[in-house]
């Protein structure tokens, strides 16, 4: 009997924790080594990310799990765009900022007088988004001059503490490729963007593939002989190399705080079609691409349920579930899509006055108000896929579902029921499986990527929804414009 073991350290916006994977022919098992929360800490009018107790809580993960055992590799994932400035006498020049930091929309449009969008779109095939590190860079830049003076690089999150754990610096290609700076045409940073928005060269890192060993994990890590690895950074790229999918005429949703829906091609596709859809192309295991739209997920849930904790409703999200599945169906519905939805708030007063400017009736309580939101991430969805098709020439008749929120049963049926696919949700946790099993890859006990997949579909259980109510939901779709 071969076994291996890889650690996962997987950041998310909310919470992050190490995962422990262990490989015994062609099985994997995993179990949850440490967890720790990561939210962004408000410091003046700013809002950064706490790196140094981050990468303090990974450590100690690693720690315990070496405790108990020899470890083949370690690597981390986290979301994309955000990134720490820094020289080789600072590692950390400033806090990195957190993507919803406010400084973003003002970053956004002077990016625009400096390159038009077509063109940026052309270059690196990503939807723009505020928050992208083209537009956080420039402000770095124009505001901030005197740090990046002081500067020779940036690293994204999770290639930092990559970094951290092995003392080599690169920008693994995934992750890269989620900031509006990187080509997938070339296959490396646009030097068209970086001039013509005036960002120093020097800043960028060299890039390599996802699945490269850094090398041996520095010795005060306390991991023996593992391995770091750069498997996928980008936690959805780790999730999507994990979706147990077979064959042609599927898509993937990896569905958490956000939802990214999307399929994967050999090629970028970088139309103007492609671009007024504002979908995004962003590379994967093995060079090929995901080509997918961000949507606003389960964040909208997330917002509603921090409001009434707020005002003084404890509320699980098992609680939330349970009342929106007893609240009427269909009855208003809101676009996730409108921007309003996408900055922190009173989510159930953003609720509200949409319905009252669309002329719906405003959700009467919790259980509406919830209902309301999973079934307008289920049309979105719809329109999603339908559109997807139409861009790639796919006939898309599977939905693999992954993440956390693949374990709300209620969403899962609703988004069967609403785009008339079959929809497989599960693994839940296929950023980390992702990540571990890649890792597998990179140290040659997987042999390639459909072996990786047979792995997943053979240690983990998949539930699928089919479809019913379409007229109900056809309806549904007409009034929303979907």
């Amino acid at each position: 009997m071969t076994m291996h073991t890889y650690l996962a350290c997987d950041l998310g916006a909310e919470s992050g924790r190490v995962m422990r994977g262990t490989l015994t022919d062609g099985t994997l098992v995993m179990d949850e080594i440490h967890r720790f929360p990561t939210g962004g800490i408000a410091i003046g009018d700013s809002l950064r990310w706490d790196l140094p107790r981050i990468l303090d809580e990974l450590r100690c993960g690693i720690r315990k799990a070496a405790a108990h055992g020899a470890i083949d590799g370690i690597s981390t994932d986290s979301w994309g765009v955000d990134y720490v400035l820094l020289n080789t006498l600072d590692p950390v020049l400033s806090l990195p900022y957190h993507y919803r930091d406010k400084r973003n929309d003002t970053a956004f449009q002077r990016v625009f007088l400096l390159a038009p969008r077509d063109l940026i779109y052309r270059e690196t095939g990503i939807q723009s988004m505020g928050f992208n590190t083209l537009f956080q860079l420039q402000w770095d830049v124009s505001r901030r001059p005197g740090l990046v003076a002081l500067a020779d690089r940036f690293l994204l999150i999770a290639d930092w503490c990559n970094w951290a754990f092995s003392g080599v610096g690169v920008a693994e290609e995934s992750l890269a490729s989620t900031g509006q700076l990187y080509s997938p045409h070339t296959r490396q940073w646009s030097s068209e963007i970086i001039r013509r928005v005036g960002l120093p060269e020097r800043l960028f890192p060299q890039v390599v593939p996802s699945g490269t060993v850094l090398g041996p994990a520095l010795s005060e890590l306390g991991a023996g002989n593992a391995q770091v690895i750069a498997t996928c950074s980008h936690d959805t790229g780790a999730a999507v190399a994990a979706v147990p999918a077979e064959g042609e005429g599927w898509a993937y949703l990896s569905c958490g705080t956000w939802s990214l829906l999307g399929v994967e091609t050999p090629e970028p596709i970088c139309t103007a079609e492609a671009l007024a859809e504002n979908y995004t192309n962003e590379l994967g295991l093995g060079g090929g691409i995901r080509f997918l739209k961000n949507i606003v997920g389960l964040w909208i849930v997330q917002e509603c349920r921090r409001a009434w904790q707020v005002a003084g409703q404890e509320l699980s999200y098992d609680d939330l579930t349970r009342l929106a599945s007893e609240a009427k169906p269909l009855v208003s519905l809101i676009d996730p899509t409108d921007p309003r939805f996408a900055a922190p708030g009173d989510m159930p007063q953003k609720i509200a006055a949409f319905c009252r400017e669309t002329k719906q009736p405003v959700p009467d309580g919790v259980g509406a108000t919830v209902r309301c939101a999973l079934e307008s991430l289920a049309l979105t969805y719809r329109r999603s896929l339908d559109t997807l098709e139409r861009l790639t020439g796919q006939k898309l008749h599977n939905l693999h579902i992954v993440g956390g929120g693949s374990k709300n049963r209620l969403l899962m049926q609703m988004a069967a029921d609403a785009t008339g696919r079959s929809v497989m949700a599960g693994p839940v946790e296929a950023t980390a499986i992702g990540n571990l099993l890649i890792q597998g890859m990179a140290l040659g006990h997987i042999k390639d990527h459909a072996e990786l997949r047979r792995i997943v579909r053979a240690s983990f259980p998949v539930e699928t929804f089919h479809g019913h109510d379409r007229a109900a939901w056809d309806a549904a779709a007409h009034r929303l414009g979907r």
